[in-house]
């Protein structure tokens, strides 16, 4: 059965409707304030604790998170499967595309004249180019759309979002992004990831029964 694009938002507004609220915060908040001015106002608030946390929240955004969801949902539903992973093929590849057009660079590099003042996590790998936008976020709010798609109990859409939200504040935690790049990743990630469930699942193949089994599900009942 074909799925609209207005019944694909319909069941992911529990993450959708309270994202475009925190959107709009956080299009208010880059208004207000300069770029060094939230940048500093994050980096500024550390303890042991996060820096400890900060770098596992950030991996649930690696791409090769993505991987192993995908490896796993094999096991049960070959075109969960695929969504996962052609999804986040197409939603990082993507945001690929437009770091390398947009090569801005990283807040180490930015503030390379200020870096006494920047708090650094000890142990984290830090780039020095193509900031914007960020993949981490980006994957990460693709996979919480994905979630609440699938979910049955809809309102988990909010526990995905924070989630989602969580890896993109640990990115600007890390001193890996800024705001805007976060702010654009998760953009990106909800938008291409509502296209490409409206172009793919809507495909007739991926309907079939025999896609909708796992390796673990071999027999349709």
């Amino acid at each position: 059965m074909k799925i609209s694009l207005n019944g694909i938002l319909r069941r992911i507004k529990w993450l959708t409707v309270p994202y475009l609220l925190i959107l709009c915060i956080c299009l208010l908040i880059k208004i207000i304030y300069t770029r060094e001015e939230i940048y500093f106002s994050v980096n500024g608030v550390n303890n042991p604790y996060t820096d400890f946390l900060a770098p596992f929240v950030t991996d649930l955004g690696n791409g090769w998170t993505a991987v192993a969801i995908a490896a796993i949902l094999v096991l049960f539903s070959y075109r969960k499967a695929l969504l996962v992973a052609s999804a986040f093929a197409f939603t990082s590849l993507s945001a690929q595309i437009i770091k390398h057009i947009a090569s801005t660079p990283r807040p180490k590099l930015y503030f390379k004249d200020q870096l006494i003042r920047i708090h650094f996590v000890k142990g984290v790998y830090m780039d020095m180019y193509d900031s914007f936008p960020s993949g981490h976020t980006v994957t990460a709010f693709t996979l919480a759309v994905l979630f609440t798609y699938w979910s049955k109990n809809k309102a988990w859409g909010i526990l995905y979002l924070l989630i989602a939200c969580m890896v993109g504040y640990s990115r600007m935690y890390l001193s890996e992004h800024f705001f805007e790049d976060v702010t654009a990743g998760s953009v990106l990630g909800v938008i291409l990831t509502v296209i490409w469930l409206y172009w793919l699942d809507n495909k007739k193949f991926i309907q079939a029964p025999k896609w909708q089994r796992g390796l673990l599900n071999q027999t349709i009942k």
